[in-house]
């Protein structure tokens, strides 16, 4: 092998050790961007293999919580996720801050309109013969709900990448999981804005 190969070949090993530094970092980043019970849920699923996954996504789609009464029968209010395979309803509601005692704004809101003050709140209406769509509702519900908007809208679009499901379901299917985030951060936004 020549001094020329050597000093190549070296060259691509650092460029690879970089990137795998950085991938990781990137990782390590955007767990920190997740709500602490969204990020936990990704490290249980990670910590598993893709069939217990599958049951970590049933055991989700169980415990997806039920509709409170001024949604129960009434999917008027509520948002359908069409890209999901099953039938998917969702209802977002942000609780905003008060003021505080002195009359001033608290509600904790930046340029980007984010809110720590604001408490974002949701359900989801999905069949009990959909386990697949109701269990990644039932992450969303698990990691997303009563967190601020703030956390909501810091979410990554393609977190649910990190939660190894795509050895276990369609892309098909993880697409109606994009949908239903993309769908949440869409209506924590238009209620902030309102």
């Amino acid at each position: 092998m020549s001094d020329t190969s050597v000093s190549d070949t070296s060259a691509s090993s650092t460029a690879v050790s970089s990137t795998a530094v950085s991938s990781t970092a990137v990782s390590d980043t955007s767990m920190r961007t997740l709500p602490p019970p969204l990020a936990e849920l990704v490290e249980d699923f990670a910590a598993v293999g893709p069939k217990d996954r599958l049951e970590l996504l049933l055991e989700l789609s169980r415990e997806l919580p039920g509709l409170p009464e001024r949604y129960a029968g009434e999917r008027a209010g509520m948002e359908q996720v069409h890209e999901c395979q099953s039938p998917l309803f969702l209802a977002v509601e942000v609780e905003r801050g008060g003021a505080d005692d002195n009359g001033a704004d608290d509600s904790g809101a930046d340029d980007s309109g984010a809110d720590d003050a604001a408490t974002v709140h949701l359900f989801f209406d999905a069949p009990p013969e959909a386990p697949t769509t109701r269990g990644f509702a039932g992450i969303l519900a698990h990691g997303l709900d009563n967190r601020s908007a703030r956390e909501v809208l810091a979410v990554p679009d393609d977190f649910y990448v990190r939660l190894g499901l795509g050895e276990a379901v369609s892309p098909l299917r993880l697409r109606g999981m994009a949908a239903m985030l993309a769908r949440i951060k869409r209506q924590v936004r238009l209620q902030l804005s309102g």
